[in-house]
């Protein structure tokens, strides 16, 4: 009960305080005008952090007069110090504007003193490289919580969902002071989401987001540190329920590097604003890095639910998921034509090329990790406990074999010469001609230098269904995503196209391939009666001419496109008088080879 009353405290808190920084704002000088790289179009007030902080300490202060917590006072004690040590820091570059270097030195000095103080009472010496990757981590957070916040509601509420996975798993390796910590600062940030979600009221300037990031980045390290050994499972946590605001930075600083900009220069080149340029409203940006927040998070209930040997596989394919997104999203133009001119005129740019565009080293080692996961996943779902123990050695042992055979074979299929852009039909024959025989090779290799004691032809079965999906499903995953993008996307017209056949057919094929046309097919209109009511590439057929007019007001039309030049001249007129009734302009696809 006492949890739930000082979350609803530091949720009213923070709603009623918003109110107040709102309001003296302007008189304060703490108001943000209209910028190229930001997403508001009016000026608005900053400085919320203000409101998130000190709710998150009184309603703290209330929960620490009701349950005594002075025993574990250096550990949380120590945190909220670090916490409000980077407040300040933030409050500084809110009026002052201080150097990105000058904020790092900063966040790496509270970082070093936060770590002394953990580490005081810790049994077992660590290392030093251990201690300066903890300290290097709690700068990184704070940090990657600031890059976070570009877009309204994105950074409240991404903190929001790891406070809450961090309560969830974490709650019997957390002393009471750090719980009760994690509560205050959960309510606090519903309660500014109110103010912070789109369009934002009030933003809550890097004041706000350094002391979210410190709270979080410190209470991170608390159990990787306690664990007393470097060979914890505790950081696969931690990166997994921070995943938005860790792969947003690593994303932007990569980018900005190759791109020859400086990385602490500002832009709209983040994640969300990829999302948004595909076309997704800032609203579905947002709730999409949400999603990816909650699916981090659940994946780190999984390692700790289950065994971690047999999440590790879901949690690398979990991480090929990611890195598919960001391969994705890096193609979305973000910058000038001729910000790439430090990466196309660097002594290593040939070699990038080659590496990247002719061996397909990344597809690669893509695969290495799909066969891995995929092997080891049939492993997991053939045997059970005991049987399990008995047929993982074999497991470990002929990895390097399957490894090698696997890989051959995909290759002999000429799977790597096929591209992603296109992946179709055809390709698909290429995955099961590489994996089938990759699998047939194992078989036979596997009986040859093992005369297959201790395995299992179930596993292998298994092996081929699963990485059969895995790649399908990774080399489908571009059309895929230009697929969600084109249909989602607000800026696209909604096209009604005028015949199913062929040509049509091309019609949808082109506009889902090409974003730039910014259309987005979602009706057919055919008079062949065998096509009535049936999808065809994906897009349902309504009916003939005496459908045109309902289909074109119930699914909101922008535009009829005739697609084939068999439509007779009386039939061509009634679609031109119908949508120039409803005021719907009308096109013709020409196709002409001279």
């Amino acid at each position: 009960m006492i949890s739930f009353i000082i979350f609803a405290l530091a949720m009213v808190l923070s709603l009623a305080l918003g109110t107040v920084v709102r309001r003296y704002a302007p008189v304060m000088g703490t108001v943000v005008p209209p910028q190229p790289d930001r997403w508001h179009n009016r000026a608005t007030p900053t400085m919320g952090g203000i409101a998130i902080a000190v709710a998150t300490f009184l309603a703290f202060a209330v929960a620490t007069t009701q349950i005594q917590i002075l025993a574990t006072v250096i550990t949380w004690g120590s945190v909220l110090s670090a916490a409000f040590s980077m407040f300040f820091v933030g409050v500084l570059d809110d009026r002052l504007k201080l150097s990105p270097l000058a904020k790092l030195v900063a966040s790496l000095i509270v970082g070093a003193f936060l770590v002394f103080v953990l580490t005081q009472n810790n049994a077992v010496g660590l290392p030093a490289g251990y201690i300066l990757i903890s300290i290097v981590w709690f700068a990184g957070v704070c940090h990657a919580f600031n890059l976070l916040d570009n877009m309204d509601g994105l950074a409240v509420g991404v903190a929001l969902i790891a406070a809450a996975f961090f309560l969830w798993l974490q709650w019997g390796l957390l002393d009471q002071g750090l719980i009760l910590l994690l509560l205050s600062l959960a309510g606090a940030l519903l309660g500014f989401l109110y103010w912070n979600r789109s369009r934002a009221k009030l933003f809550m300037g890097d004041c706000g987001s350094l002391f979210i990031g410190a709270i979080l980045g410190g209470i991170s390290l608390i159990p990787v540190l306690d664990a007393g050994t470097t060979f914890s499972i505790q950081p696969i946590f931690a990166v997994l329920i921070l995943v938005v605001p860790l792969f947003d930075t690593g994303f932007v600083l990569v980018l900005r590097r190759l791109a020859g900009r400086a990385a602490t220069r500002g832009g709209t080149d983040h994640v969300s604003h990829r999302l948004v340029s595909l076309g997704f409203s800032e609203r579905s940006a947002v709730r999409i890095l949400y999603l990816l927040g909650i699916i981090g998070g659940l994946t780190a209930w999984g390692l700790m639910t289950v065994s971690g040997d047999t999440m590790l596989p879901v949690v690398a394919l979990f991480t090929v998921l990611v890195g598919l997104l960001g391969l994705y999203l890096a193609r979305v133009p973000a910058y000038d034509a001729g910000d790439f001119n430090a990466l196309q005129q660097s002594s290593f740019a040939p070699f990038l090329k080659d590496l990247t565009f002719r061996w397909h080293a990344g597809e690669v080692l893509l695969d290495l990790v799909l066969i891995s996961a995929c092997y080891y996943f049939a492993y997991w779902l053939r045997f059970e406990d005991e049987a399990l123990l008995e047929f993982l050695p074999s497991f470990g042992e002929s990895l390097p074999v399957v490894l090698g055979v696997k890989l051959a074979s995909l290759y002999s299929s000429g799977l790597y010469r096929r591209s992603w852009e296109t992946f179709g039909l055809r390709d698909i024959a290429a995955v099961l001609r590489g994996v089938g025989l990759g699998s047939v090779l194992s078989v036979l290799t596997v009986a040859y230098l093992y005369r297959f004691e201790r395995f299992s032809r179930g596993v292998f079965v298994l092996d081929a269904l699963l990485l059969t999906v895995a790649v399908i499903a990774t080399r489908a995953s571009f059309r895929a995503m230009n697929l969600i993008a084109s249909s989602r996307s607000k800026r696209s017209q909604r096209v009604l196209i005028y015949g199913a056949g062929a040509f049509g057919q091309l019609l949808v094929r082109e506009m889902r391939a090409n974003q730039h046309w910014r259309m987005n097919p979602v009706a057919f209109i055919d008079d062949d009666p065998a096509k009535l009511h049936r999808w065809i590439v994906g897009v349902p057929v309504y009916g003939g001419l005496d459908k045109l007019e309902s289909t074109m007001r119930n699914h909101d039309i922008d535009q009829v496109i005739l697609s084939t030049p068999e439509i007779k001249s009386n039939t061509e007129q009634k679609i031109h008088e119908i949508s120039k009734n409803i005021d719907r302009p009308v096109r013709r696809l020409y196709m002409e080879i001279k």
